[in-house]
């Protein structure tokens, strides 16, 4: 799997929210009305690329995730944790209460499903 340009997650984020559809339909969801050619075509570059399947009706093609977003954001994850914080979630819990991204509540709340999960 790679990672998506910003328009391809895009992109791939209404198809998660739609389940399936036609360009039309994406297009519909996009606030900058983009012009039906250059949806296309990345819809046919996700269809390469492995994130989408597709079902013919004679000349149109109705698009569906093949790619979960669930799956997806686990790779995008492994990937930051890897490359901007030594693979270390200690790192990464660290960044995010250092740049207050993290307050007591949430912390709370991080204790206790690691509390739950270990009950498990």
């Amino acid at each position: 799997m790679e990672q998506l340009t910003k328009r391809e997650e895009e992109i791939m984020r209404i198809f998660w929210e739609i389940k399936k559809g036609f360009v039309k339909d994406v297009i519909e969801k996009l606030p900058d009305n983009p012009p039906y050619n250059t949806i296309s075509s990345i819809v046919r570059i996700l269809e390469k690329k492995g994130f989408l399947k597709y079902k013919q009706y004679g000349n149109t093609y109705e698009y569906s995730p093949k790619i979960s977003k669930k799956r997806y954001r686990k790779f995008i994850f492994k990937n930051v944790l890897e490359d901007y914080f030594d693979n270390s979630y200690k790192n990464i819990v660290s960044y995010m209460v250092k740049e207050n991204k993290l307050n007591e509540k949430d912390i709370e709340e991080m204790m206790k499903i690691i509390e739950d999960s270990e009950k498990k």
